[in-house]
């Protein structure tokens, strides 16, 4: 199973909120390209996210089931991404100190054809996407946690663009 850790700026309740809103699901999961439709009892255990994934134009229609809801500690889902497979993914988080939180998620196909992928190759390619993956978890997740507005403040992230970045490079005089 493909492990990723990061410690996000924010409380476990507020990983959580994100989580619980399955709307935003395409917004922190990589691969997902849109939400369908999300069932009335997400999170509970046996609700359903009906999502696209892919490349628009060439989208399929998939779901996300919940197996696990257990806030603000673990949450383990089987995320559906035909014709690659399944996946079973496990979010943990766990406090780290007043305001920080850290965040383990772990991936592995359970079925299908990515099942047939060595797992030492597996495990690089799923790292790396949940690398992404718990960057855009963490920005909604401290984003809210600041009343919901911007991420990271500004010279806090590399990632996020200041009012510097959008100013013409200098001209040779």
């Amino acid at each position: 199973m493909s492990q990723n850790v990061r410690r996000m700026n924010c409380r476990p309740e507020d990983v959580f909120d994100v989580l619980r809103d399955g709307w935003v699901y395409p917004v922190w999961v990589v691969g997902a390209a849109r939400m369908r439709a999300v069932d009335a009892l997400w999170p509970q255990a046996g609700a359903k996210l009906h999502h696209s994934v892919g490349p628009w134009p060439m989208l399929i229609d998939d779901v996300t089931v919940s197996e696990e809801w257990e806030p603000p500690r673990r949450m383990v889902m089987t995320a559906r991404g035909w014709p690659i497979g399944e996946a079973r993914v496990t979010i943990e988080v766990r406090p780290s100190g007043d305001a920080h939180c850290i965040v383990r998620i772990g991936e592995d196909a359970v079925s299908g054809p990515a099942r047939v992928i060595p797992k030492p190759i597996r495990d690089v390619l799923l790292h790396g996407r949940n690398t992404e993956t718990l960057r855009r978890l963490a920005y909604l997740a401290e984003g809210r946690a600041r009343s919901g507005v911007g991420g990271t403040a500004p010279g806090e992230d590399p990632d996020i663009e200041t009012a510097s970045d959008q100013a013409p490079p200098p001209t040779a005089s």
